[in-house]
């Protein structure tokens, strides 16, 4: 699989450094640049990526309302934050909006390309310090996790898919893991989060530390 990549950023320098980065990794293909919101609206609509690699900090809109918008306007779309905030208020806003994604720029470019190919294939992935982050803020709200084996309706398959998932494995590692093919650990996947009644990673994850699945 190719990821068509969008970059978003209202720096010229950072773009060019980005394309230096990303352009010779072979399943990359950057499909072009937008340096405002509103650019990057449009060149959505036309070139339709599969990842948009966005700063927050942009002229016309924040980011973060850029993100929500381009989610609206294209939900197969996913969204990597390329930033340098790294306080709570704008992480949390920017997954609201729906990113997939939150790297700051001090990160190896190796954890920028982790992202954005985990972003590419409907996986979540926080920088480290991010996912601290969002451990403290759900502890703080939910007070200690308390062990419960009682996993609602799963198949001890689905128990095990659930439990590599929380801990941030993709498919493709937890099928290596467990013997069996990417497409059965989608499907798992999709009947875990049904089941659950769950929308996305980061609730997933909450399920988890609460029922005692993995530690916070």
């Amino acid at each position: 699989m190719t990821i068509r990549l969008l970059l978003v950023d209202d720096h010229a320098v950072v773009r060019s450094g980005l394309r230096m980065l990303l352009e010779n990794e072979a399943d990359v293909e950057i499909v072009g640049e937008a340096g405002t919101a509103q650019e990057a609206l449009q060149a959505v609509e036309c070139l339709q990526p599969d990842v948009v690699l966005m700063d927050i900090g942009l002229p016309d809109l924040s980011g973060i309302e850029a993100a929500r918008r381009i989610k609206a306007q294209r939900p197969a779309t996913a969204i990597v934050a390329l930033t340098i905030h790294e306080d709570k208020e704008y992480f949390f806003k920017m997954l609201d909006a729906g990113a997939s994604g939150y790297v700051p720029k001090r990160a190896a470019p190796e954890e920028l390309l982790t992202a954005i190919r985990a972003a590419a294939h409907g996986e979540v992935y926080l920088y480290p310090s991010m996912a601290k982050l969002l451990v403290k803020d759900y502890l703080a709200q939910e007070g200690p996790a308390r062990p419960s084996r009682t996993l609602d309706g799963l198949t001890e398959r689905e128990q095990e898919v659930l439990a590599h998932l929380a801990d941030g494995a993709t498919n493709v590692e937890i099928a290596e893991t467990l013997g069996i093919s990417p497409k059965t650990v989608a499907r798992h996947r999709e009947n875990i989060m049904r089941k659950l009644n769950l929308h996305s990673r980061t609730e997933l994850v909450k399920y988890a530390i609460r029922k005692g699945i993995i530690e916070p």
